[in-house]
């Protein structure tokens, strides 16, 4: 019998969303949280996304076509001006829709809300990347209509989408009339001055910024018979549209259209006299192309050529080569929970997110919601570094690559913000769309400086895990050089009796406690940064003198800068406190109270919405791991004794308000034993979405969390990992799992890893093989050989959760006792 947790039986209503390996299925209409469904039921390719919005364009949530990068701009208004605040915001633009598809049979409209349903589902498949439904309607007269339609985003023409839309009248002849169309909703209000259900909420700074004005200016507009056309240019930003949508109706009986094209509308009304029995069927094909300048008529001219080749290839042709995408991709890519069908679900869905997210996003970062909702605006953030990449550069490394270029594309924008800022080198932006800071609220912003660290890790990881030499010495040295002579400005030199490096007036990745000295996070990875680039500018210069020389032209490289790189990070100050024995989370963290979050009322979560960000930052409490995070990515320099004192120190604390919380204490409570806390956190990381635990997946999708899901299985369950170069593992395998196996490309060979409760199997897959270390024993896995490594056990195991009384106990250094409150509300 298979065990479930309360997590897993509670979370997911399994009537509705039955498990099934490889679909997504939703197997009754429901008007409740139709947001959310509207995310879970998104298809996109990382270029373009289109939300699980209804063919009829009727009952929603908030419509959304999303083009990644396609952004508004607009000046940030402080209450109170300061030199170096971010003044331009970037928001992400709710592209001209084409997923409207109105039926009318018997000129009655189709409206899913109240219509009389006798047969619905809903899903999507994950192994071709197309989303279907399948109705069976009774209309007001009686007559039963089956209805059909499918839609795709295309993983291989990054500028395509594909819909079908099929009506069968199955009793009686009646008149059917198909409306198919372009429409620019403006202001956040459909066709029929509707406001989106997403507005007027109650104050939330995880979403979107609403605009002043209109945004998108007509550009160009016509239509034949067969293909309809309109552009836009943004307002502000100047950054340019142009969408175009091909429509072929197929049917046995009688039919004619009409055509009407506006500023703001395009569409074909095809009205059929059916005949009971005979299919009608529509095929709509269409492209979207943007720029951040080009004309529209150019990109007009793209879209033509797009459809065109679509119109010579054939519809079967587009939906075939998505397939063979996709197989692919699961073939390198895929997870396998042995006996798990809920979780087996829920982790491919996931994994599909990412591939959604980050396929076709050549040129541009991933955004926080990827192209499934306009949450946090459409911006990237450090996410992207530290849980999206590790899936795509184990899995997918050209995507890893693409993301890593990105950046570095951005490298001059992040030296100007550098300098306004008082700093040598360069900064990057902790939210952005274009290049340039977006974040207005500073000390949660631009004080988080570890994002340099935390893109110089990610492709250290990169360079690591592919051998890309070539990228390194040509682009990626770049970054780790400009970083690094960030860090060793910002920080200075105490003499105390012994030299020490400190970094101060910085925020670590928990935005429950800003603007602190010596945030353990960022000094540990700010270390690893300067190391990193000392070693690999000395390597060129002994192995490589015509790329270091090169080098030192270009970014007036000193000769003596390494030096100093690796000195400050020898020397650099890590917080440790010996009366409690756990590192501080900074310098000051200490000092506060504890927030008793055991006794916080449930409608008081997440705090950031209920309490002022003064009274949090004078609490020890957390949005998310801040210490925890650093023992897992610089896991070597933690001895398993500081790990465990830290895991039980910080699990009590921290609130998991973030989603992306939860998949880093799941690694780190498996390799220091909590195994049971291990799997709860890891479910609620994985049904974040599935199951709306955040009550805010109408947003969009949580893409960090959906790699962090990757992650937390290889690198947790799987006991993955990756110091210096040598691949290693140390599985925690959940109890009663029968087995998990995952895929991991190293240096250009696939390995496949199956861990089972008594051993760790591994199979080269493609390539030539690789050495690895299983629990410190060295082992060659060669290609067409299965290799077997018997597991004593799966690591220590520990009963139960950290108790958050356990801390309220401690002394601190100076004797004065920590004490639990609650502040009043």
């Amino acid at each position: 019998m298979i065990r479930r947790t309360a997590d897993e039986q509670r979370s997911v209503d399994r009537l509705r969303f039955p498990a099934e390996p490889w679909r997504l299925v939703e197997a009754k209409f429901s008007a409740d949280e139709l947001g959310v469904s509207e995310s879970l039921f998104a298809v996109a390719n990382g270029y373009l996304g289109m939300r699980g919005n209804v063919e009829e364009g009727r009952e929603s949530h908030i419509h959304g076509t999303f083009v990644n990068g396609f952004h508004e701009t607009w000046p940030i208004r402080h209450a109170e001006e300061a030199y170096g605040f971010a003044k331009v915001g970037q928001t992400i633009v709710n592209a001209p829709d084409t997923k409207v598809i109105r039926l009318y049979v018997d000129d009655e409209p189709l409206l899913l809300p109240v219509a009389d349903l006798i047969e619905y589902e809903r899903a999507l498949d994950l192994r071709d990347g197309v989303l279907r439904r399948d109705i069976l309607w009774r209309t007001p007269s009686g007559k039963r209509v089956r209805v059909s339609s499918q839609r795709m985003v295309s993983f291989v023409e990054r500028h395509l989408a594909v819909m079908t839309f099929e009506v069968t009248l199955l009793d009686d002849d009646g008149p059917v009339a198909i409306s198919s169309q372009i429409l620019n909703r403006q202001d956040g209000q459909d066709e029929y001055h509707v406001p989106s259900a997403s507005l007027g909420e109650a104050f939330d700074p995880r979403k979107a910024e609403a605009f002043a004005g209109r945004v998108l200016q007509p550009q160009t507009r016509w239509g034949d018979d067969e293909r309809l056309v309109l552009s836009f240019r943004c307002t502000n930003s100047g950054m340019t549209l142009a969408v175009a949508a091909d429509h072929h109706l197929e049917t046995q009986d009688e039919w004619d259209v009409r055509t009407q094209v506006d500023d703001d509308v395009a569409k074909h009304v095809f009205r059929v006299d059916a005949k009971a029995g005979h299919p009608v069927r529509l095929t709509k094909v269409v492209s979207y192309h943007t720029s951040r300048g080009v004309p529209t008529r150019e990109l007009v001219d793209r879209c033509r050529r797009t459809l065109d080749r679509v119109r010579a290839n054939g519809i079967e042709t587009e939906f075939r080569d998505q397939r063979a995408w996709l197989d692919d991709f699961w073939a390198r890519s895929d997870v396998e929970i042995h006996g798990r069908p809920e979780i087996q679900q829920a982790v491919r869905w996931n994994l599909f997110q990412l591939a959604q997210a980050t396929a076709r996003a050549e040129g541009s970062g991933v955004p926080a919601k990827g192209l499934t909702g306009s949450g946090y605006s459409g911006h990237y953030f450090w996410d992207t570094e530290i849980y999206v990449l590790p899936f795509l550069t184990y899995t997918s490394p050209r995507y890893a690559r693409n993301a890593l270029r990105f950046r570095y594309q951005m490298l001059d924008a992040a030296r100007r913000r550098a300098r306004e800022l008082s700093q040598k080198g360069a900064l990057f932006p902790w939210r952005t769309i274009n290049g340039e800071e977006a974040s207005a609220y500073y000390a949660a912003g631009t004080a988080q400086y570890h994002i340099d660290a935390d893109i110089s890790y990610a492709l250290v990881q990169y360079i690591r895990a592919t051998g890309d030499r070539d990228f390194l010495r040509g682009e990626g040295v770049d970054v780790l050089v400009e970083t690094a002579r960030m860090w060793e400005d910002l920080g200075f030199w105490r003499a105390n009796g012994d030299d020490t490096f400190h970094i101060h007036g910085v925020t670590g990745p928990d935005e429950y406690t800003t603007v602190v000295n010596d945030n353990l996070f960022t000094n540990v990875m700010a270390r690893f940064n300067l190391r990193a680039a000392a070693f690999v500018v000395e390597t060129m210069r002994a192995d490589y003198p015509e790329d270091y020389a090169r080098l030192a032209d270009r970014l007036s490289l000193g000769v003596h800068e390494t030096t100093e790189w690796a000195r400050a990070a020898d020397h650099m100050s890590i917080p440790y406190d010996e009366s409690i024995g756990i590192h501080p989370q900074d310098s000051h963290f200490l000092e506060r109270e504890i927030w008793d979050l055991a006794a916080t009322p449930v409608t008081k979560r997440p705090l950031l919405l209920h309490y002022h960000p003064l009274v949090i930052y004078r609490y020890q409490v957390l949005k998310q791991a801040d210490v925890v995070l650093a023992l897992f990515l610089q896991g070597k320099y933690f001895t398993a004794e500081e790990k465990l004192a830290d895991f039980e120190y910080y699990d009590p604390l921290t609130t998991g308000d973030s989603t992306l919380s939860g998949v880093v204490q799941s690694i780190i409570a498996a390799e220091v034993g909590y195994h049971e806390l291990a799997l709860e956190y890891f479910v609620s990381s994985l049904l974040v979405d599935l199951a709306n635990l955040h009550s805010n997946a109408a947003d969009g999708v949580h893409v960090a969390s959906a790699g962090g899901t990757w992650t937390a299985l290889a690198f947790g369950f799987g006991g993955m990992r990756d110091h210096d170069g040598e691949l290693s593992f140390d599985p925690r395998l959940p109890q009663g799992w029968e087995g998990l196996t995952f895929r991991v490309t190293w240096h250009g060979s696939r390995l496949r890893v199956t861990v089972r409760p008594d051993e760790l199997e591994l199979v080269a897959e493609t390539g030539e093989g690789a050495r690895v270390t299983v629990r410190g024993e060295q082992v060659k896995v060669v290609p067409g050989e299965v290799t077997r490594v018997a597991l004593d056990g799966q690591g220590p195991v520990r009963p139960g959760r950290p108790s958050l009384r356990a801390l309220s106990g401690n002394r601190r250094e100076d004797g004065t006792l920590i004490t639990a409150t609650v502040p009043h509300s």
